[in-house]
């Protein structure tokens, strides 16, 4: 009888128990960092001020980076704001509700183009000018004759999605949206400075037409006022606004708040000095201070305003 026998070379031992022994290193610094136990003093390294601090600077990173990349500018967010997204969702809403949808009117585009370009160039956001200029000199130059008429105004959104979500949201900006008697609407959307800062208004101008006013005729003009909306329509907003950069972060903001609730229900084995002291319920501070950040960052999304 004949045996073979197979002489495992000492480099391939060494390599696999390097191996493991990389993976136990790896396993050990994640239950150091996320479950509260004794060789932590039941205090997650990820829920520490240091482990924190590393938190913020990588959720504040996934954002400028994310900008960087998609705009060119970290201090800049991407637009997916055009006439014809307006447009369509304009119509969408209308549909839901059985409004009869509303017509791009070329003479209204130019109208709210004169109305958002006075805008930057008198530096003010709101339907008359400080000058006194009232909204319905933008129809009239451009030649729409209206017996209706209304305007909507909107600021610094990043969705077509989150500024219908912010006009609905407003009853004044909803009855211009949702009029029956309009049949036309006119968009423009422009980029520039206002009050110094880098800005993007957006104007849409709606108007049921006459075929040449006549004296004595009934004109009607409605504006919405302009505001920043309460902070459920902010939340809204927001919600329409997320990044792939956001939701990265607050998942990671989520991972975090769970250990801290962990760690919080550990409190009692802190050791003696901590919970003598308002550590004893770091870990609900913690959870209080990373739902507060979150909401923050997703209020940062919200920043529109109509």
């Amino acid at each position: 009888m004949f045996y073979i026998s197979t002489i495992v070379p000492a480099k391939t031992k060494s390599t696999k128990k390097s191996r493991n022994s990389v993976v136990k290193t790896i396993k050990h610094g994640i239950r150091l960092a996320v479950v509260p136990h004794a060789k932590n003093d039941y205090r997650p390294h990820l829920v520490r001020r240091y482990g924190l601090f590393a938190l913020f600077f990588v959720v504040i990173g996934l954002q400028l980076g994310y900008n960087g990349a998609t705009t060119g500018n970290v201090l800049g967010r991407e637009s997916d704001i055009t006439i014809s997204s307006l447009l369509y969702q304009t119509n969408l809403v209308r549909a839901q509700a059985d409004k009869p949808p509303l017509k791009l009117n070329s003479k209204l585009d130019q109208a709210a183009y004169l109305k958002v370009q006075d805008m930057f160039d008198k530096q003010y956001w709101a339907h008359d000018a400080p000058d006194g200029t009232q909204p319905w000199k933008w129809f009239g130059d451009a030649g729409y004759n209206y017996s209706e008429a209304g305007e909507n105004l909107a600021k610094n959104f990043t969705t077509t999605s989150s500024v219908m979500t912010a006009w609905m949201n407003s009853p004044e900006h909803k009855k211009n949206l949702m009029k029956t008697e309009y049949q036309d609407v006119g968009f423009a959307v422009m980029d520039g400075q206002l009050d110094g800062k880098p800005t993007s208004i957006i104007v849409a101008l709606y108007g049921q037409p006459v075929d040449g006013l006549v004296a004595g005729a009934k004109t009607t003009f409605t504006g919405a006022d302009t505001g920043q909306g309460n902070i459920w329509t902010q939340f809204a907003v927001a919600a329409q606004s997320v990044t792939p950069a956001l939701m990265g972060s607050l998942a990671l903001i989520a991972v975090a708040i769970i250990v801290a609730a962990y760690a919080h229900a550990y409190r009692r084995k802190l050791p003696k000095k901590l919970r003598q002291s308002w550590y004893l319920h770091h870990g609900l501070y913690k959870v209080a201070g990373l739902l507060s950040f979150g909401v923050i960052l997703v209020l940062l999304y919200g920043g529109g305003q109509i």
